[in-house]
């Protein structure tokens, strides 16, 4: 197998798996949160604060990964 055939395989795989990596941890966030505000439902601001930085760093991980996709995919050829 050379490196362009590698890289075509390894690129689908790659962002596949970054999503369900997100996906995943998206939605330990939304339980996490959930479970905070149900036992104390005065820090719901806070707490829903900390839950959207959260999602937003873990998404930036998985838009990192579709770009260099789309950078590695001008390499197969």
């Amino acid at each position: 197998m050379d490196f362009h055939a590698a890289l075509g395989w390894g690129l689908p795989v790659g962002i596949g798996l970054a999503a369900i990596g997100s996906g995943i941890g998206l939605g330990g966030i939304g339980n996490g949160a959930m479970q905070a505000i149900g036992r104390q439902p005065e820090a719901s601001g806070k707490i829903q604060t900390a839950m959207i930085i959260g999602a937003g760093l873990i998404e930036a991980l998985t838009i990192y990964a579709f770009v260099t996709v789309f950078l590695l995919m001008g390499k197969i050829q």
